[in-house]
């Protein structure tokens, strides 16, 4: 794998497009979706490679105004790649600008899916988990500890993956597809996003049922004998009527209120 060498003007310009590319979502609209991030984080490129070149700086910024949607970690990825290509465009006559964006929309899905998993199902949720613990006991370590571990881990991780994206350009690419890395890794870390989610279904979602049965004097815990056969089944079972409801189009904040206004009146008549 070839490494292009790289400069103190482009040191310069990989840290600000670093900075840059926190704005993953400025301007998130569902039409362009993160176009206006991309373009921002690209912006200090296209201004030193197009310096001389009016034209062609007005044909960067449109061709990087194109749909564009994947997670914020192989966002940083792609605009080093983008660096490294418009570098190209400009120096070779040749160079088919349409490679750009073929190249962008051809990893948008797979690096997506990698790295939802991966951090978005995996990692965020581990921190959740941590946070929760610290918070419903009222300690602001809570908030701290899940940016620390949500939020620290993905910005390194920006800062690497964008100075691997232009420094090894698309050779990266080629050796991770042929080599079948890439499909490995999208089901590995989705295995392990759906391992996290329910731990933490388990771990996390309580329902304390607070019913008795009185049987000819005899007292019967129904929360005992739901454990008993499934531990924590209603929390299980909860999720999935939670998870049916959105995908039938019901907003989160409407189930949100109905899960309180259902739990005060369970806590009403002595359910909950």
């Amino acid at each position: 794998m070839s490494a292009n060498m790289v400069d103190i003007k482009e040191k310069k310009i990989l840290k600000s497009m670093f900075l840059r590319s926190h704005l993953t979502f400025l301007a998130f609209n569902m039409v362009k979706m993160e176009a206006n991030g991309f373009t921002a984080t690209m912006a200090p490129a296209i201004e030193e490679i197009y310096k001389d070149d009016p034209e062609g700086k007005k044909e960067a910024y449109l061709r990087h105004q194109n749909f564009f949607n994947t997670h914020a970690v192989p966002f940083a990825f792609i605009a080093g790649l983008a660096y490294a290509l418009e570098k190209q465009n400009k120096e070779n006559p040749g160079f088919d600008s349409e490679i750009i964006n073929s190249l962008k929309v051809s990893l948008m899905g797979p690096t997506a899916g990698m790295f939802d998993s991966l951090f978005f199902n995996g990692l965020r949720i581990i921190a959740a988990g941590i946070g929760i613990g610290f918070a419903s006991q009222g300690s602001i370590l809570g908030a701290l500890l899940f940016i620390l571990l949500y939020g620290i881990p993905q910005s390194i991780a920006k800062y690497y993956f964008l100075n691997w994206g232009f420094t090894y350009g698309t050779s990266f690419i080629d050796q991770i597809f042929s080599s079948g890395l890439m499909k490995a890794l999208t089901k590995a870390t989705a295995i392990l996003g759906l391992t996290m989610t329910g731990a933490l279904t388990a771990t996390m979602v309580n329902v304390p049922l607070n019913w008795t049965v009185d049987i000819n004097g005899a007292q019967l815990v129904v929360q005992d004998v739901l454990n008993s056969i499934f531990p924590g089944l209603l929390g299980i079972v909860l999720v999935f009527v939670l998870v049916r409801l959105i995908k039938k189009g019901v907003r989160p904040t409407a189930l949100i209120v109905g899960i309180l206004a259902l739990g005060l009146l369970g806590a009403l008549i002595g359910i909950f």
